[in-house]
């Protein structure tokens, strides 16, 4: 690797996506049926490097973009979406621990990934909705530096595989963030009965007397750093909206009419699959304007992260829902991925921020309204 140019090198990880993803896409249908974990293609993702490929080189990493990180997510929504969200979920929460701890706590959280230990989210509360930047359980002071929580998180994605948490509680009122360890404090609740994306078995995690280490807190947030969620979100979306995009072509073309012609020559079907076409172009143009605003460390993305997310979450459903349509009766059964294209399409627009509340701050900001 050391040998390539830049964009040969951004490429390069590219093309291991694309590749990992078509072998991904072959058991997508049976993880989502069993909803299980999707524990192999994880497993894939770290051996060829995936995982850490966001960190500097200094630090061990492949020095990748947020252009290539966020094709990175497509690619792999594309063939899987839960993988990729598990995959997204992981890489932020572990990047966030290495970037915002102190040295030596960052250290071992960077020797730890590069092992292969998982890390996962656990930020919202079961009542807080949008607010999981803003806890309200309230962290207990031990006595000696340390806190203590008591409380719940939810949408805890591949938290079963979880050997570290990112934790927020408030304390004084303030939200705090921590690095926690999984230990016999910390409670996998099997609860996950999902609509869709349900290989990500994102259950509900209690936490009873949890110590969070003062050594774990994190420091002060540097204020242009980007957030790997928000970046890698609507490109998640995307992802499901191509499978969705691909599966409706093969199957237009595949299925005859009485006529014998293939479905391709119905009118409506041109006319939708051209809609469908020039809103999945344009979604993705905003996303990668996204990214390349990240790249460039612009203040502009938070905004941007929201618009793109919009986009995204709407034209994923629409495509599914036309892929649904075209595939007719025998769409709406497991024999065609569509069903499971258009229950996986519902759950970008939940994740926080959810679209509601994209829209509230994207139109806020248009209007240039601020809160009193």
């Amino acid at each position: 690797m050391s040998t390539l140019t830049s964009p040969e090198k951004e490429q390069y990880w590219i093309d291991v996506a694309v590749e990992l993803s078509a072998q991904f896409a072959l058991t997508a249908a049976e993880i989502d049926r069993k909803a299980e974990l999707p524990k192999d293609n994880l497993r894939l993702l770290f051996e060829r490097g995936l995982d850490t490929a966001i960190l500097p080189e200094e630090k061990g990493g492949a020095g990748i973009s947020y252009a290539t990180f966020g094709r990175i997510v497509f690619e792999i929504a594309r063939g899987c979406s839960s993988t990729a969200c598990i995959w997204l979920m992981n890489t932020s929460a572990a990047e966030s621990l290495i970037t915002l701890s102190n040295p030596d706590t960052s250290e071992f959280y960077l020797q730890q990934w590069k092992q292969g230990k998982r890390f996962a989210n656990a930020l919202s509360e079961p009542t807080s909705g949008n607010l999981f930047l803003t806890p309200v359980q309230e962290a207990k002071p031990l006595g000696d530096g340390d806190w203590s929580l008591d409380g719940a998180k939810r949408f805890v994605s591949g938290a079963e595989l979880a050997d570290f948490f990112l934790v927020n509680a408030s304390i004084d009122g303030a939200p705090a963030f921590f690095g926690v360890e999984r230990d016999e404090t910390v409670e996998i609740h099997e609860i996950w009965d999902a609509l869709g994306m349900r290989g990500t078995r994102s259950q509900l995690i209690g936490f009873n007397q949890t110590r969070l280490k003062a050594a774990n807190r994190f420091g002060q947030v540097v204020s242009n750093r980007q957030n790997l969620i928000a970046l890698g979100l609507p490109w998640l979306s995307l992802g499901i909206a191509q499978a969705a995009y691909d599966a409706l072509k093969v199957q237009a073309a595949g299925k005859k009419l009485s006529d014998g012609k293939p479905l391709t020559h119905v009118q409506w079907i041109q006319y939708e699959t051209a809609e469908a076409h020039v809103k999945l172009k344009a979604a993705k143009l905003l996303a990668q304007h996204l990214l390349e605003l990240a790249d460039a460390g612009s203040e502009q993305t938070i905004v941007v992260s929201m618009e793109a997310k919009i986009l995204a979450n709407q034209v994923a459903k629409e495509v599914a829902d036309l892929g649904l349509r075209v595939g007719g009766g025998l769409a709406f059964t497991r024999s065609l991925p569509f069903e499971r294209h258009l229950r996986d399409a519902q759950a970008g627009g939940l994740m926080a921020y959810s679209s509601e509340m994209c829209k509230l701050f994207v139109g806020k900001f248009e209007l240039n309204v601020r809160d009193e």
